[in-house]
């Protein structure tokens, strides 16, 4: 049984039945703590389901974790950069009417979130790698174009399997 804070609790409690069926769970809760028990892979996806809602993913994304085995990864960024005005990091990463996190999301084909100084996404885990590049890259201060470039060149193909040896 894992118990994790939660800061969106009533998000949480309004999906609960569907939570609890989807991920296998049960989930109960006790003031802002969230307790889920069910057999330990399950509880590991909850606990990453979870983390995501709180961040502030749609619901339908946060469950792609469990059904395609995305990864949710969080990059802070203070960590990357010593700058103080992070709100200009931010713009940077958001762009113009959201135009960069769409470029991001339709590139690296991952959710993206941005919640105070953190960025969140979820992805498939070989895809995801690119994505923290583009972020990082974006954060110490590349031009957009250099990282649309960078993501075009290194695209993940498709393997298609045509049954021959």
């Amino acid at each position: 049984m894992k118990t994790i804070f939660s800061e969106k609790l009533p998000r949480i409690l309004k999906n609960k039945k569907r939570l609890e069926r989807e991920l296998h769970l049960k989930i109960s809760n006790k003031g802002r703590n969230v307790s889920i028990k069910g057999k330990p892979e399950e509880e590991y996806y909850g606990e990453k389901v979870i983390e995501a809602l709180n961040f502030g993913f749609p619901f339908k994304e946060a469950l792609s974790i469990k059904k395609e085995n995305f990864v949710f990864e969080r990059i802070n960024l203070k960590e990357y950069t010593t700058r103080k005005d992070l709100s200009r990091i931010r713009a940077r990463i958001i762009g113009k009417k959201g135009k960069t996190l769409r470029v991001l999301r339709q590139l690296t084909k991952c959710f993206f979130e941005i919640k105070g100084n953190e960025v969140g996404i979820i992805g498939d885990p070989e895809r995801i790698e690119r994505a923290q590049e583009a972020i990082i890259a974006l954060i110490r201060g590349s031009k957009h174009s250099n990282v649309y470039h960078f993501l075009e060149k290194h695209q993940i193909k498709p393997i298609y399997d045509l049954g021959l040896k």
